[in-house]
């Protein structure tokens, strides 16, 4: 069986069934619609893609109309600006009109049948050729008809293709688009309306025929965000516009048909200019300064009220108390206003010399040096009509600093207008403070400095004084020698006169870097550094120091603390620990010990300086005989025995470091004998042998008692100073052992562990430096670099203390459920405390037994009770205690 494709106009091959024609003429009837809206859709497509061009164009024309652009130049330009789009215009509608082609019913019927799978509207017009008198061929033809007339009636009109891209890559429609939108938001569409007075204005006369005209805006400052008035389209009356508006009125006609008045630009009303030739169009601008009249005479005339709406200066003020940081930062608020936002502002910090006491290296008069100048924070996101923000500064390095002052705040606006503070803030500009007594003498020497250079003979003469006993007051030999050195270039710079403004910002420079070192560097002897945080926070109570340099002090104590504790525990013996705990002593826990350090905070706090000077003294005093305990099953940590290696290593790079020293004193004829050489006996400052702590002195060694060199080498000043060949060669010595130390370090893969190998490779590289300027004979620059190999060795054992730490509290973590459910005879309190091994304090042995304990626990919850709810105490204190009546 055949068919063919035959339209019904061209016949068919055989006779259709009456089944076959109803299911023809019923898909026919439900294929109507879809091909209406299919043939619209391509109307469509060909529409767009022969005029988007015209479209385009048209939607242009509206934005420049609306925006005003005619009106902005000459006519004859406008006109002929006119003709040619109109032309442009109508030439691609032409030509969009030669390319457009509206679409047949059979492009339509293609178009839909190419949609739906086998094509079943070219099926309905096929007719069966062969087989149509065979009942059964008949039969399957009648089925494939009705399968295919089902198939055409589920037909749906296909979406038209308006893709433009292809035929405009450059976006120009979505341009014309964006430019109508703009106009029709941001513009006027009546400005359209004087079209038709252009052709009038572009030929001699044509302004006289058409009549006097006129049309005018205000157009108030950028600043302001208030929008244009157009006075055509503003009535007779008060008219409200912000100071520095600007206006601008066209006259059309001739001369003194219309005319300007108005008294809000100045003193002397504003003329018309009667000599404008009558073919020209007459121009007005100026400025409101002023309420007055504004008026146009003529025919069509207006007069306005215009009220000024005045803008304000910016007001700007000091918004609550000064704070300071323990580092020196400063932190001042204040609060600032203007009607239209502040744009800028700027503090001005001026020396109070009335208030100043002259004494000492202030006694002099001061060199000139300009008010100190920053700017203001504006805020980012907001209003700047109205905001507080705070000026954060460090002028800790400034001369002024700790000196009275007076601080101005200005702020300005858009308009340029300014305004500041009423009365300025008399305060003693704030800086850092060094509490340890050596680097605060550095520091005032270096203000005096700054403060005129005829103070250099004085500095360098108090800077002598202070360093005369290098051994009390200097941490190691290259502080000593950086101090010496800046006290020759002062002396030799003043005596020549030579120290100019670089030289001495130079010498200031460093002193404050040697400050620094001295007020924060570590030492590498835990028990030294705990007396260093001793002192330091005795000196903060007798000069009473702010919270937030107790804060720190008291942060650096615990930690210097925590570290000696961890080196005593490493060096104890433990064969002297049964005896220790046989004699009569006393046991302290961690915690109690914690409890000591934060009562002293407290103290501080309030002021009581008494009370926390008797307790820090109490403290020191058991620091000096303090012994650590170990439970019972508690020996020496994994990687213990590398933190020794490092130690030893640290203490043959220290004395090594002297007995260069040593040596370049030698080279600049400061012999053993020499005198007013510090020391006895050729001992030089620093050296092992004088009870320094951390140089050549085993931890816990009676000063006097010479610590162990590397390879038995003999203490310097006990004969002959070993040659810089042999000094080359002990450092190498040091450099391979720091090497091998490496290879056996604990914390591999932490971070902590990363930061210790980080470190000893840097200090490893500065030993070879080091070696290098021994082998020179840089005795100075040698004493630099072992300097600053010491410094990393210190930091790589503070980073390793810290990995091997992190190592233990992971394992403990790794117990299970031991931790808190120990027996009667474990170690561990239900807070996971170790309880040690007689009874100390903080475990419950030795305690109340039987009711008593029953009742004492009912009276102490009562008390956290009590205490929980008493609304005066500080609000740690009470989330501490219902932490425990939660767990309790």
């Amino acid at each position: 069986m055949t068919s063919d494709r035959q339209s019904p106009e061209t016949g068919h091959a055989g006779p259709a069934s009456p089944e076959t024609d109803r299911a023809r003429a019923e898909a026919t009837r439900r294929l109507t619609r879809p091909l209406r809206l299919t043939r619209l859709g391509m109307v469509a497509e060909r529409g767009v893609r022969a005029f988007w061009p015209v479209w385009a164009l048209l939607l242009l024309a509206v934005a420049l109309l609306a925006f005003g652009v005619h009106d902005m130049v000459p006519p004859v330009w406008a006109l002929i600006g006119g003709f040619v789009w109109a032309a442009a215009i109508i030439g691609l509608g032409l030509w969009g009109a030669f390319r457009f082609r509206m679409p047949s019913r059979a492009e339509a019927v293609r178009r839909l049948d190419a949609t739906m799978p086998g094509r079943p509207i070219q099926a309905l017009t096929d007719l069966q050729a062969v087989g149509a008198a065979d009942g059964g061929s008949a039969a399957v033809w009648a089925a494939h008809v009705r399968r295919m007339a089902e198939r055409a009636g589920t037909a749906r009109a296909p979406r038209p293709d308006l893709a433009l891209a292809s035929r405009d890559p450059y976006a120009l429609r979505y341009v014309a688009l964006l430019a109508a939108v703009m106009a029709l938001l941001f513009g006027s569409i009546w400005r359209a309306a004087s079209v038709g007075e252009i052709a009038g204005q572009a030929g001699p006369g044509a302004a006289l025929a058409s009549g006097p005209a006129w049309e005018g805006w205000i157009e108030p400052p950028a600043y302001t965000g208030r929008p244009d008035l157009y006075l055509v389209d503003q009535p007779e009356g008060a008219l409200r516009v912000p100071e520095g508006s600007r206006v601008t009125i066209r006259l059309y006609g001739a001369p003194g048909d219309l005319d300007v008045y108005e008294t809000i630009s100045g003193p002397a009303p504003y003329d018309a200019d009667e000599t404008a030739p009558p073919e020209e169009m007459t121009a007005r601008s100026f400025d409101v300064i002023d309420d007055g009249i504004l008026s146009i005479e003529g025919d069509g005339g207006r007069e306005w009220d215009i009220v000024l709406i005045p803008d304000e200066a910016p007001q700007v003020a000091f918004d609550g108390t000064m704070s300071r940081e323990a580092s020196g930062e400063m932190s001042q608020p204040f609060a600032a206003s203007d009607d239209y936002g502040v744009v800028s502002g700027r503090a001005r910090i001026a020396l109070d010399l009335p208030e100043l006491t002259r004494r000492h290296g202030l006694a002099a008069d001061p060199e000139e040096r300009e008010p100190i100048t920053v700017d203001l924070p504006m805020t980012i996101s907001g209003d700047r009509t109205e905001f507080t923000e705070a000026l954060v500064d460090d002028f800790s390095k400034h001369p002024w600093s700790g000196l009275p002052v007076e601080i101005t705040l200005e702020v300005s606006d858009a308009a340029g207008q300014a305004g500041e503070t009423e009365e300025p803030l008399e305060v003693r500009l704030p800086g850092r403070r060094f509490f340890q007594p050596v680097a605060a003498a550095l520091i005032e020497q270096r203000r005096d400095l700054l403060w005129t250079r005829q103070n250099a003979p004085r500095v360098a003469q108090v800077l002598r004084a202070v360093s005369y006993e290098p051994d009390d007051v200097m941490p190691d030999s290259s502080s000593y020698l950086r101090l010496r050195t800046l006290i020759r270039r002062l002396e030799q710079g003043s005596a020549e006169g030579e120290l100019d403004d670089a030289a001495r910002d130079e010498i200031a420079e460093e002193l404050w870097s040697l400050a620094l070192k001295l007020e924060e560097g570590s030492l590498a002897d835990a028990l030294e550094r705990l007396r260093r945080a001793q002192d330091r926070v005795s000196e903060a109570i007798r000069n009473g120091a702010s919270e937030e340099e107790i804060a720190e002090l008291m942060d650096e104590m615990r930690q210097a603390l925590d570290e000696y504790m961890r080196q005593l525990a490493q060096q104890q013996d433990p064969s002297q620990q049964d005896q220790q705990q046989a004699e009569n002593t006393m046991e302290m826990s961690g915690d109690q010990l914690q409890q000591m350090l934060d009562r002293l905070q407290e103290l501080m706090e309030e002021g009581r300086t008494a009370e926390a000077a008797r307790l820090l003294e109490q403290l020191s005093r058991m620091m000096e005989n303090m012994q650590v305990t170990q439970g019972p099953g508690q020996g020496q940590q994994p990687g213990q025995q590398a933190m020794d290696d490092l130690a030893e290593t640290l203490r043959d790079q220290q004395g090594l470091s002297d007995d260069a020293f040593q040596n370049l004193q030698e080279q600049f004829g400061q012999g053993q004998q020499q005198p007013g050489q510090p020391g006895q006996q050729g001992q030089q400052p620093g050296q092992p042998g004088q009870g320094q702590q951390g140089q050549g002195q085993q931890p816990g060694q009676q000063p006097g008692q010479p610590g162990q060199n590397q390879q038995g080498q003999g203490q310097p000043g006990q004969g002959a100073a070993p040659s810089a060949e042999d000094l080359a060669q002990r450092q190498r010595d040091l450099r391979r052992e720091l090497e091998r130390q490496q290879g056996g370090l604990p914390g591999a893969g932490t971070e902590e562990g990363q930061r210790a190998r980080d470190s000893l490779g840097r200090a490893g590289e500065a030993m070879d430096r080091a070696e290098q300027a021994l082998r020179q004979d840089d005795l100075a620059g040698a004493i630099d670099e072992q300097a600053q190999a010491m410094e990393e060795l210190r930091q790589g054992m503070r980073d390793l203390g810290e990995a091997m730490a992190q190592q233990q509290r992971q394992q403990q973590g790794q117990q299970g459920q031991a931790t808190g459910q120990a027996g009667p005879d474990g170690q561990r309190d239900p807070l996971g405390r170790d309880r040690g091994a007689d009874g100390p304090l903080g475990t419950d042995e030795n305690l109340l037994q039987g009711e008593d304990v029953y009742r004492r626990a009912e009276e102490l919850l009562d008390e956290i009770r009590r205490r929980s709810a008493d609304q005066g105490r500080p609000e740690a204190e009470r989330d501490y205690l219902e932490r425990l009546l939660e767990r309790f």
